[in-house]
C-alpha cells in the first residue's frame, strides 16, 4: 500500500508469442554477449588448485566443494564493496576481477587484478572485519563462493588448507607491500612505472639474458595502479619502447634492459 509522498515506478512488460519470438530472432541480428567458459567443477580445475589448492587430498577438496556455491557474473557485476560486513570468499575459475579502493571525493586506485585460480575477499574473511576493497568483474566471469562461518570451520578443521590460505594471505601482503613502493617511494611516473615491470614476475630468457612477462593489464589498469594517467603511461611505454628498454608483443612484455630501469628507480 503506498504512503503520502510515495512515488511508483511503472514497468511495461511486453509478452512476444513464440512463433512471433521465432521470427524476430530469424529476421534480426542481435549482438551476443561475451560467452562464460562455465567450469563443472572450480575447486578441483587445474589452475585453481595450482594456485590456491596445491597438493591437498581430493577428500579435502571435497568438503571444500560441498560448502561452495557456483555462479557466473556479467561484466561490471559488484562482488562485494569496501565497508560491507564480510559474507565470506569467492574463488575465481575464470575472468579477472579489480580490486580497488576509492576516497570520499571520488578518487580511486587499483590495488590489483586477481586472475582465474586466486581468491578475493580473503582478509576480511579471516579477520571478521569489514571489506577493505571493492571488487568489480573487469569481464564475465564464474567464481565460486564459499560464506565465512562454513569456510572458518572448515580451516578448523583442516590445518593442511589452514597453512595454505596463510600462504597466500602473506602474498597479498607482499602484493599490497609493492602498490605502497609504487605510491610512496616513487619520485616521478617514470621511476613508478619501470618498478612496477621490474616486480612482474617473469622468467629470464635465452636471448642476451633479457626477461619475458605476460602483461595482462591495460595502460588504464596500469595508470591506476601507479598513481597515474592512462595517456602518461602510453607515453611513457613509447618512450621506453622507443630506447629499447622494452619491448611489447600482444601480451608479451620483454624487458631489453634492465640495467636502464633499475637506474631510473636511483634517478
Amino acid at each position: 500500500m503506498a504512503t503520502p509522498g510515495s512515488k511508483f515506478i511503472t514497468y511495461r512488460v511486453r509478452v512476444v508469442p513464440k512463433k512471433k519470438r521465432r521470427k524476430m530472432q530469424q529476421g534480426k541480428t542481435t549482438k551476443k554477449r561475451p560467452a562464460v567458459q562455465v567450469i563443472e567443477s572450480c575447486l578441483t580445475w587445474p589452475l585453481v588448485k595450482e594456485r590456491i589448492f596445491c597438493d591437498l587430498p581430493k577428500s579435502v577438496l571435497a568438503e571444500l566443494d560441498e560448502i561452495s556455491s557456483p555462479s557466473t557474473y556479467p561484466r561490471g557485476a559488484i562482488l562485494f564493496v569496501a565497508g560491507q560486513e564480510p559474507r565470506g570468499v569467492f574463488v575465481i575459475c575464470n575472468g579477472r576481477v579489480k580490486l580497488s579502493a576509492s576516497s570520499s571525493y571520488g578518487k580511486s586506485i587499483l590495488v590489483r587484478v586477481a586472475e582465474a585460480g586466486e581468491m578475493v575477499g580473503l582478509p576480511g574473511c579471516i579477520s571478521g572485519k569489514p571489506y577493505e576493497l571493492t571488487a568489480e568483474a573487469l569481464e564475465p566471469l564464474q567464481a565460486n563462493f564459499i560464506p565465512r562461518k562454513a569456510f572458518l570451520h572448515f580451516l578448523r578443521q583442516r590445518g593442511e588448507a589452514a597453512v595454505r590460505i596463510a600462504k597466500i594471505l602473506s602474498h597479498i601482503y607482499h602484493t599490497t607491500l609493492s602498490e605502497v613502493r609504487y605510491l610512496a617511494l616513487s619520485a616521478s611516473t617514470a621511476e613508478k612505472l619501470a618498478r612496477f615491470l621490474l616486480d612482474l614476475p617473469g622468467d629470464p630468457t635465452q636471448d642476451k639474458g633479457q626477461i619475458r612477462a605476460t602483461l595482462t593489464l591495460t595502460h588504464k589498469e596500469i595508470a591506476e595502479m601507479i598513481g597515474a594517467s592512462r595517456e602518461t603511461v602510453t607515453r611513457l611505454f613509447a618512450s621506453f619502447k622507443r630506447k629499447r628498454l622494452v619491448e611489447v608483443r600482444g601480451p608479451i612484455l620483454i624487458i631489453a634492459n634492465k640495467a636502464a630501469l633499475e637506474r631510473l628507480l636511483d634517478a
